[in-house]
């Protein structure tokens, strides 16, 4: 192992929403992760992401160039590790919205910039955007436009509240009962998602005044109830919220859910045995799936692979 262990983390609230000032809540999840190795052999596959972290060096060049003072990187030793088969080791599946590449871009600042800010200092919330700016930056090489909030995630291994783009802090989250009942889970769609196109989908809608005002007063809206309530532990409320979040997301983001997923997500609204939504940007990946009754959601989809995030 030639750096520390990065998590893999859920955006649970505030997909598309935190583009345009939703609150948001992300959280670290442990299951995958990834780490800095070095392969003398180059394999197959250390080959390729050995030839990424090539370009990433090169694109990191440039960024110190056009923005010394926002950070700087020890690009001597970086690229002497990559020429000795440097790659990052991961179990985090790509383009399933559950931040690959944000852990990519946590381990390379942690181990290669100058005068880094460490996870044991206070953090401020000055030094916490300070993060997220250089962490866009350096995520931008792989998305087209990143928030910075996944490196965030991963670099700190601490959930984060985002009250709006320039105030985020550290938050504490309920702790989880042993034997709850209900559960935030994920659902396999099997196909893997791409973020830029489904964000520039967004970001074209968003040119029309209908859906600017559907993402205001409704998408936004029940986001941010979510998140509160999610908080403070209303989990009644909280149920109440996602259905309505669920309804909104089907009716207006119809491109984001993969085809054939169109039918279950209904069904779950008209059931109530589960309610899906997006995780990360949709397109295909993983789908966010919250539960009052695990057991009865399982049934509602035995067809399908269920992994539990959190429970109630």
């Amino acid at each position: 192992m030639y750096g520390p262990l990065f998590y893999s983390k859920i955006l649970l609230f505030g997909e598309y929403g935190i583009i345009k000032d939703s609150k948001g809540l992300s959280i670290p999840y442990n299951f995958y992760n990834g780490a800095l190795k070095i392969d003398e052999h180059h394999t197959m596959s250390t080959h390729r992401s050995n030839q990424t972290l090539k370009r990433f060096a090169a694109y990191l060049g440039k960024i110190q160039e056009e923005n010394s003072n926002l950070v700087s990187f020890d690009l001597g030793k970086l690229n002497t590790d990559i020429e000795r088969g440097l790659y990052f080791d991961s179990s985090i599946p790509q383009g399933y919205g559950v931040g690959s590449s944000g852990a990519l871009v946590a381990a390379i600042y942690d181990k290669y910039a100058s005068d880094k800010i460490t996870i044991l200092e206070n953090l401020t919330r000055e030094k916490l955007l300070t993060l997220k700016s250089v962490f866009a930056e350096m995520e931008s090489f792989f998305h087209g436009k990143s928030s910075g909030l996944d490196p965030l995630n991963s670099y700190l291994s601490l959930p984060i509240l985002i009250n709006s783009k320039d105030n985020i802090e550290p938050a504490g989250i309920p702790s989880q009962p042993q034997n709850g009942k209900g559960a935030v889970f994920l659902l396999d769609s099997g196909i893997t998602g791409e973020t830029a196109p489904m964000v520039q989908i967004f970001m074209e809608n968003m040119k029309q005044e209908g859906f600017r005002k559907m993402v205001k007063d409704q998408f936004v809206k029940h986001t941010d109830a979510c998140v509160s309530d999610f908080l403070q532990g209303n989990v009644k409320s909280l149920f109440g919220n996602v259905k309505e979040l669920s309804k909104v997301v089907l009716d207006n983001f119809k491109p984001m859910i993969p085809e054939k997923f169109h039918t279950l997500w209904k069904k779950g609204i008209d059931t109530n045995a589960y309610y899906l939504k997006l995780c990360g940007s949709g397109g295909g990946g993983y789908m966010l799936g919250f539960t009052e009754d695990l057991e009865k959601a399982k049934k509602a989809l035995k067809d399908y692979k269920l992994e539990v995030v959190y429970s109630f």
